[in-house]
């Protein structure tokens, strides 16, 4: 279990997120097209997963958004914008804001995804969806960098982030 903070209130997650230096687990997501991405379909391909509670805030749009800006540029990466969204809000969004460098990825099918990386939010006004983080794989989908938002109103350190896909950590 690990705390997090919505506002400054404690909440909490089911499980552990897994850390660099770990074999992510597999995960299994549905894209806007309702064609669902597997792990093994990116397979020699460094992965940032990006994961936030909804598009439907300010802060989880801004990530998209960045990440599109900068991560999606780089090369041998794919990002996907993991949340609970329903595939089809997840790409009225990218549309209606131009995004087209990242993958949505809804994982509105795949509650093992949340459980298998301890991300499921179980308390608090936002129980049931995901809490903030980027998680990046390296080719061999080993973890090579993790970052649990602790305040979930708050951005994630995108520097860092890039830092590491630029091989500057």
């Amino acid at each position: 279990m690990e705390t997090i903070y919505f506002k400054g209130t404690p909440c909490h997650t089911y499980g552990t997120m897994p850390r660099a230096g770990e074999k992510a687990p597999c995960f299994n997501f549905v894209t806007p097209e309702l064609k669902e991405i597997q792990c093994a379909d990116l397979r020699g391909r460094r992965v940032v997963l990006n994961i936030f509670p909804s598009l439907d805030t300010e802060v989880c749009a801004a990530s998209v958004r960045r990440f599109n800006q900068e991560a999606a540029k780089l090369e041998n990466t794919t990002v996907l914008c993991v949340s609970m969204d329903l595939p089809f809000a997840a790409g009225r969004f990218c549309t209606a804001n131009g995004i087209k460098d990242v993958t949505p990825a809804s994982a509105f099918r795949s509650p093992m995804f949340a459980e298998k990386y301890g991300l499921e939010i179980v308390d608090g006004p936002l129980a049931g969806l995901l809490a903030r983080a980027v998680i990046i794989l390296d080719e061999n989908r080993d973890i090579i960098y993790s970052e649990l938002v602790e305040e979930i109103t708050h951005e994630p350190d995108y520097d860092a982030a890039i830092a590491v896909l630029k091989g500057q950590d």
